[in-house]
């Protein structure tokens, strides 16, 4: 696969804290669910796989929003040198309160509780971790940081955003341009994950 790098503009990033829940969330995935540490690719294609979908539907009802990239796709990149892995997809894309939404919170009730049971019970069926809102953050299961770009579909490419964390009690997020829709998720592999 070749590599796409593209020139992108940040604005000054803004940092936030987590929700108290997600902390705690973040923690259980990083240290207790540590068997299943392949659950994270899974987890990123399911969401692109899922902001695709999205925009096809959209699409039906205003064909601009496809911005001309008639083909929708996920791409998995893997970068040794750097120690990246790389998911991207040119799916509905978020906006920045979208992003604050969906990344800074907990997605359902009782997910905390769930995990802790989870992190508890040694035959813990991984292929639930999506269904309680949690699959992004397996991400840092084996990685030390997360970095999240992306661009609503039929906006600017001024409208990108920009989220980061390392999985402690912060996140930064910061205005970016992109010139194209969708989603991208770059993984700072841990140095025992690659």
């Amino acid at each position: 696969m070749t590599k796409t790098k593209t020139k992108t503009k940040t604005q000054k990033a803004e940092k936030h804290e987590f929700q108290a829940e997600v902390r705690e969330v973040l923690n259980l995935m990083i240290h207790s669910l540590y068997s299943n540490r392949e659950i994270f690719l899974r987890e990123l294609v399911s969401n692109a796989s899922d902001a695709c979908d999205k925009l096809r539907f959209e699409a039906l009802q205003d064909a601009s929003l496809m911005g001309g990239d008639e083909e929708l796709k996920i791409e998995i990149e893997v970068d040794k040198e750097a120690g990246q892995v790389i998911v991207r997809d040119n799916g509905i894309g978020m906006t920045r309160d979208e992003v604050v939404e969906n990344i800074g919170t907990i997605a359902r009730s009782g997910t905390k509780k769930f995990l802790e049971s989870a992190a508890d019970n040694k035959e813990f069926d991984a292929n639930l971790i999506g269904q309680f809102g949690v699959g992004f953050y397996s991400s840092f299961i084996v990685a030390d940081k997360v970095t999240l770009r992306t661009r609503p579909a039929g906006s600017k490419p001024s409208a990108g955003v920009r989220w980061e964390s390392d999985g402690g009690g912060e996140y930064t997020l910061a205005q970016e341009d992109m010139p194209k829709h969708g989603t991208e998720v770059v993984l700072h592999l841990r140095e025992d994950a690659s």
